[in-house]
């Protein structure tokens, strides 16, 4: 017999309407019988739940858009829908690999839970501003067809005692009924080290916290995130919590190739000097070589030109470089 909790969480999704959650408890009771090696009648359940997932597919004429956060929830996380994909993100192969690694489990997670294990879905990002972390969250959510959430630390974070920690349950509970990929951008800010010295008892609580939510179980396995650019300031005891840690530099040579190619389109870059645009690209973000290119871009269009000169991007890489010395 399956669990009866079990069957009452299905009804409930159910009424709710909330078809990926029915789903998912289907599969966990189909893993739950193939463990007691009731693999027909697994195998059954898990045949039903494809086709019933592929109708559903094929009877949609045009795409919904996923359903954004209500109620207490509404103020605390907001919906982006994904516009991206692992190809339409420049990326070292460490970190392809990584990430690489998590959407095949997230993807085959139901085969893993009926051997008892669970997918990875802790991640935590490092990495200087404008190096791609915001870009790859949604580009995950993009690749695993989810609703990207990022989290909204003005409405998570207050002064008031208890209530943050009250918040980060809410969105905790939340990936437990909504699975979605969950980004929690500027992390130090919930991560911070419990002895820094400026630290109040109020966010070590809050971490606390974070740390007991992030290693409770999650029924949808949804992906958490979390993007740092001040990876010195987080607490050691987030480290051995994360199933991967994923280190985002500056582009490299390659790198800085592809992106200016991928981003020159309509125009054609005629004869262009690579060693003098790498080497006055260096050091520069992703984000700061994307606008640069697509400035150059869009004044070839206003001069009424189809072609961008290398003369173009060293001077728009130029304005980057005083823009990034004008902060320092």
């Amino acid at each position: 017999m399956s669990n009866a909790k079990q069957v009452i969480a299905m009804l409930r999704s159910r009424a709710e309407g909330d078809d990926e959650a029915f789903y998912s408890i289907a599969l966990q009771i189909a893993a739950s019988e193939a463990r007691q090696g009731h693999r027909h009648t697994a195998e059954e359940m898990r045949s039903e739940v494809d086709k019933a997932r592929s109708k559903e597919s094929r009877g949609m004429s045009v795409p919904l858009k996923f359903a954004s956060p209500r109620g207490d929830i509404e103020g605390l996380l907001e919906l982006r829908e994904p516009r991206f994909k692992l190809k339409d993100v420049i990326l070292s192969d460490r970190i392809l690999t990584g990430l690489g690694d998590v959407l095949r489990q997230q993807r085959k997670r139901n085969w893993l839970r009926e051997h008892g294990k669970t997918p990875s879905r802790r991640i935590l990002f490092i990495g200087p501003p404008g190096s791609g972390k915001t870009m790859s969250a949604e580009a995950m959510a993009g690749e695993l067809q989810l609703p990207l959430f990022v989290i909204r630390l003005e409405g998570l974070i207050t002064r008031y005692m208890g209530e943050t920690a009250a918040k980060l349950r809410l969105i905790f509970d939340e990936t437990n009924k909504r699975r979605g990929v969950y980004l929690f951008d500027e992390f130090d800010a919930v991560g911070g080290n419990r002895t820094a010295t400026n630290d109040v008892a109020e966010m070590r609580r809050v971490l606390n916290s974070f740390l007991q939510f992030i290693e409770g179980g999650n029924s949808t396995d949804s992906v958490i995130i979390c993007s740092t650019n001040y990876p010195s300031l987080l607490d050691h005891a987030l480290l051995r919590r994360y199933d991967q840690v994923l280190e985002f530099q500056a582009p490299n040579a390659e790198q800085i190739q592809q992106l200016v190619l991928a981003n020159l389109k309509p125009m054609k870059g005629v004869r262009l000097s690579w060693k003098k645009i790498i080497s006055q690209a260096e050091g520069l973000s992703q984000a700061e070589i994307v606008r640069a290119v697509d400035d150059a871009v869009k004044s070839a269009i206003l001069d009424e030109r189809n072609t961008v000169s290398t003369e173009d991007i060293l001077f728009r890489l130029n304005e980057r470089i005083e823009m990034r010395s004008a902060f320092s």
